[in-house]
């Protein structure tokens, strides 16, 4: 069993599931023919992870002569969900894009190349989009309807055509997708896990949010019963239940600051378009609209995630802490002061900022 790319923290949690389900030294009760049994775990990056136990073969995810690295290789899994948005943000979103696509195209091409019976391929549950009328929760079969911007769930969308094409051009080859929740996890990073750096939360005027979270060791366990239990086509994977505006006010004790929807896309799609604002404005929809999953289909199959959604936003809180964010954008604590919640607050704290930053002749 390989995991391609191993330097970010989901990776790395997907390794260490693998490693235990491989210790137990034997497969998951399944249905007949469906079982297989997780030997030897091979981390295959162009630097060694910091997992230990595995065996490492150096191969660029991106280049072809990875179909060497997957040589003897059953089953993979490539974690194609960010988890680091500042290594994203100092790419650039053109770069970022092409960077992902190439990623994602080399492992599937390469996969079925090597001879790979299956190979798991994580994206997000923010594919399903966020909309006022999406079920609570959502099937795990439920329509992929986020917008294909040049945002990181755009990103994604694409890595889910890609796959989507894969199963008719390599019929061999058994692809699975797993979509979590918002990760949470030492080290995770990502416009979800930024929006409570900012000093108040942003609610949308009229809109029911439904928090929900997948901690990076409940992804890995997950994605080691996909492989042991042979499971197929897509699955959702996130804490049980969700979070209400209100749970996350009493359990983070951050106040909210109320905007109406046009104030705030319309305000946020301009900054955007103009560099203040990292991220387009069709993320706020993440924070104002349900987009919570059922993972039905791996409780089905015998997973048991390990955190609950409470504990899952502690370790995030734990995670950000001494850190500062308006709108995904970074803040010194003298800037934060300034702003006001998250991505709408930019109407006047983010924009007041970054004239004076001009002003200063200061950039970043």
């Amino acid at each position: 069993m390989a995991v391609v790319g191993t330097a970010d923290a989901a990776s790395e949690a997907v390794l260490r599931a693998l490693l235990t389900a491989a210790a137990r030294g034997h497969a998951a009760p399944g249905e007949p023919g469906t079982e297989s049994r997780i030997g030897t775990v091979v981390a295959v990056d162009t630097e060694r992870p910091t997992v230990g136990g595995v065996e490492f073969r150096l191969a660029d995810p991106a280049d072809p002569a990875l179909v060497k690295a997957l040589a003897g290789v059953h089953a993979a899994a490539y974690v194609a969900a960010s988890t680091d948005l500042e290594q994203d943000l100092a790419l650039g979103t053109r770069p970022r894009r092409e960077r992902n696509l190439r990623r994602a195209q080399t492992v599937i091409t390469a996969a079925a190349a090597a001879g790979v019976r299956h190979l798991v391929v994580v994206t997000g549950a923010q594919v399903y989009g966020a909309l006022p009328d999406n079920p609570v929760p959502l099937a795990d079969d439920a329509p992929l309807r986020a917008p294909a911007d040049e945002g990181q769930v755009g990103d994604l969308m694409d890595v889910e055509q890609l796959v989507a094409v894969a199963r008719d051009v390599h019929p061999g080859l058994r692809l699975t997708v797993v979509r979590p929740a918002a990760l949470v996890g030492d080290g995770v990073d990502t416009v979800t896990t930024r929006h409570f750096e900012a000093p108040r939360l942003l609610t949308v005027r009229g809109a029911d949010a439904a928090w929900q979270f997948c901690h990076v060791d409940d992804l890995g366990s997950a994605v080691a019963v996909v492989v042991a239990r042979g499971v197929e086509g897509a699955v959702s994977v996130g804490a049980p239940g969700h979070l209400t505006q209100g749970d996350l006010e009493r359990l983070t004790g951050m106040r909210q600051v109320e905007l109406s929807l046009n104030a705030a896309m319309g305000t946020a799609d301009r900054l955007h378009r103009v560099g203040v604002l990292p991220a387009p404005a069709s993320d706020l929809a993440f924070v104002a609209f349900p987009w919570a999953v059922s993972s039905e289909t791996l409780l089905g199959r015998g997973w048991v995630p390990v955190h609950d959604n409470e504990t899952c936003l502690g370790v995030l809180l734990d995670a950000i802490r001494g850190s500062h964010a308006v709108a995904a954008r970074r803040l010194d604590r003298k800037d934060a002061a300034l702003g006001a919640a998250s991505a709408a607050v930019a109407l006047v704290g983010t924009a007041a900022i970054m004239r004076r930053r001009r002003k200063k002749g200061v950039t970043g």
